[in-house]
């Protein structure tokens, strides 16, 4: 009995066979921009000091976080903070790496999404690695309320968080031809 062999359609159904260029450079490139940007603010603006941008709207403050995202566990001291800290954020970057790896060629807008929050993510855990704690200085307010400091890295992660959300909630092409 001959056996039937089925014949895939191109992408569809199977992880990428090779990442293409943007997967691979966009992450380098955010994680490349970010260190530039935390540099400079070491280098130019004292810890806790600030530079107007736009009054009444935007600063330039330079602060750390020993936390995790927006700053929780920032005021939490405990032994091996920042090793613990780094590997969960390890764990996480491997996590959202071997899922976009898996996805199919077709995906690319989420495989976009993926690789700006792969390259938020790193540029973030180098600085864990680095220095012990991630450099936030775009500070973004409003009178006295104060939105939670950020950098490139963090817009990376919320810009690809927000792609993958729009790419979950568009009806998939395949979907509507098939029906």
């Amino acid at each position: 009995m001959a056996e039937a062999v089925e014949e895939a359609v191109p992408g569809e159904f199977e992880p990428a066979a090779r990442p293409r260029r943007l997967e691979i450079w966009l992450p380098l490139f955010i994680v490349g921009v970010d260190q530039l940007t935390k540099a400079m603010v070491r280098a130019t603006l004292p810890l806790h000091d600030s530079w107007t941008v736009i009054p009444g709207l935007l600063n330039f403050t330079h602060v750390r976080n020993t936390g995790a995202a927006f700053g929780i566990l920032n005021a939490a001291d405990f032994p091996f903070k920042t090793a613990v800290i780094a590997v969960i954020a390890t764990a996480a970057l491997v996590g959202v790496g071997m899922y976009a790896a898996s996805l199919a060629h077709h995906q690319r807008v989420a495989r976009i999404g993926l690789a700006l929050i792969l390259g938020g993510a790193a540029g973030n855990l180098l600085d864990r690695l680095i220095v012990g704690s991630v450099v936030d200085f775009v500070d973004v307010y409003w009178r006295d309320w104060h939105f939670w400091a950020f950098n490139v890295a963090d817009s990376s992660i919320s810009v690809g968080v927000a792609v993958m959300m729009l790419d979950m909630l568009t009806p998939s092409r395949d979907a509507t031809i098939r029906k």
